[in-house]
């Protein structure tokens, strides 16, 4: 994109304006939010392709848009391999198996987050509050998308990342406070289309490299480094074999629709009949968002070397500064605006989710009194979010191991290894002794959590290491202990 003056004044005035419709959508939905499972699940019969259109822009975040390129910039095809098709089938799959009948009990039991569902499913309120606790996990998550956030909007209007950090989290966790899930709806839905028009212009916008064909486009990114046109990449500390690349990332997309954000989506359906398009209308539009990974191959030709303006790109600046080069100013504000659309909707979701877990089922089973309060309580709690947020963000923009994502991906994915067994059996199997999930849990995070800190394994070995592997592994422990319990549990009470 050619340097111009007029560029910062029109990404701050489309920001302004973007910010207003938010704004105006989180008023019209907080005038209809009454209390805490108001503000939880809504209560707006939405039509359930505008929910399923709410679940893909949840899904998929500033990780698929910003991050995840970065790591194939890289690295190259065999990080698209890993993280544009196995694992969103992996997901896809998972995420209709397991809806139907999560939504089904959830409904039941009038659940408005995943610790009360877990907790209710198995009647133990301690196992409701232990996955309470281990929802402040995916803080990781919200850091993810912070920084994302940070630096697409910060490369664009050529500002300091601090101030531009500090207003993000002001602007969404404060009216995060009030807007919930009536609100999320309609943003969430305003957002899914401009992303998924976004996605196009990205995905499309490598055309001038395909001139002779997917062979000569290979053959630029050989000519650069071989390593890159390879189905596995050796050098990399994430796509060094199949195990990785594919194993690891089919237990990981299996398992990762067990994150609140996610599955409990499927509860704001005022109808359950209705999930088949839900999942339609969200399946479809994440195939494409899922793709626009290939734009990091596209950054990796436009930057062979990993620099801009003789600087060294780190990897989380690769794709907002790909957007800021390759566009023009037009459409470089449209795509500058989906790419904080992906992070504003997931964003969204983790501090509405995780506000609603820490008020209702970690401070409402410390202090049930506090029930009464629990709007207001839920506010504060956001307050303390966003400032927490905020440290480890800024500390992740300055210090980053390679990048976020792997901070990131430590937390959310031991998240949900240890809420993959308890879903799994809650929806599909019948009478499960509480011992059986609840000690599946607690192996799955001692196992992802040892293997990756102790080094165990051979992929543990690097400088910085592959958490989707230890989480992998940590599902598997996880789902043999739950069997086991769960086969001689069931063997005891019969005698």
């Amino acid at each position: 994109m050619k340097d111009s003056e007029n560029w910062t004044l029109y990404v701050s005035l489309i920001l302004v304006l973007y910010a207003l419709v938010i704004l105006f959508f989180v008023v019209r939905g907080a005038l209809k939010a009454k209390s805490i499972s108001d503000y939880a699940v809504g209560n707006i019969g939405f039509p359930s392709w505008i929910v399923g259109l709410s679940l893909a822009a949840s899904m998929t975040s500033a990780a698929t848009f910003v991050i995840n390129p970065g790591f194939i910039a890289l690295y190259g095809v065999s990080g698209f391999i890993s993280f544009g098709i196995v694992m969103p089938i992996a997901a896809f799959i998972s995420l209709v198996v397991f809806t139907k009948g999560f939504a089904k009990y959830g409904g039941q039991v009038k659940a408005t987050t995943m610790a009360q569902w877990i907790g209710n499913r198995y009647n133990s309120n301690s196992y409701k509050f232990f996955f309470g606790i281990i929802a402040l996990l995916l803080i990781t998550f919200i850091v993810l998308i912070n920084v994302g956030l940070t630096q697409v909007i910060s490369k664009s209007l050529q500002a300091d990342p601090f101030y531009v950090l500090l207003g993000i989290t002001v602007f969404v966790f404060g009216y995060m406070m009030f807007g919930g899930a009536n609100s999320m709806v309609y943003t969430n839905t305003i957002q899914a289309i401009i992303m998924f028009i976004v996605a196009i212009i990205m995905i499309a916008s490598g055309k001038d490299f395909f001139e002779n064909g997917i062979s000569g486009f290979l053959d630029q990114l050989n000519a650069i480094d071989s390593k890159l046109t390879q189905t596995t990449n050796e050098s990399s500390f994430l796509f060094r074999d199949y195990f990785e690349i594919i194993f690891a990332q089919i237990v990981i997309g299996i398992a990762i629709v067990c994150q609140p954000h996610i599955i409990t989506k499927s509860l704001m359906l005022k109808n359950p009949s209705k999930v088949n398009m839900y999942l339609f209308s969200s399946i479809f539009f994440m195939t494409v968002y899922f793709l626009v990974v290939v734009t990091g191959l596209y950054a990796r030709l436009t930057f062979p070397d990993l620099t801009a303006n003789g600087k060294p790109l780190t990897m989380d600046e690769i794709i907002p500064t790909y957007v800021v080069t390759k566009f023009s100013v037009a459409a470089g504000i449209l795509v500058v605006v989906g790419l904080i659309s992906a992070g504003l909707s997931t964003l969204e979701s983790l501090i509405q989710s995780l506000s609603i877990t820490i008020t209702t089922d970690i401070i409402g089973t410390l202090a049930p009194k506090a029930k009464e309060k629990s709007f207001f309580i839920n506010k504060v709690v956001i307050v303390l979010l966003a400032i927490v947020s905020f440290i480890l963000s800024w500390q992740q923009i300055q210090n980053p191991t390679l990048s976020v994502a792997i901070f990131a991906q430590n937390g959310v994915y031991a998240y949900f290894a240890a809420a993959f067994v308890p879903v799994l059996f809650g929806t599909f199997f019948k009478q499960v002794p509480t011992i059986a999930v609840f000690t599946a849990s607690v192996v799955a995070l001692v196992s992802h959590f040892g293997i990756y800190y102790l080094r165990i394994t051979p992929y543990m070995q690097e400088t910085v290491n592959n958490p989707g592997v230890s989480a992998a592994i940590a599902i598997l422990i996880s789902l043999f202990t739950g069997m086991i319990f769960y086969i001689f549990g069931n063997k005891t009470s019969k005698t």
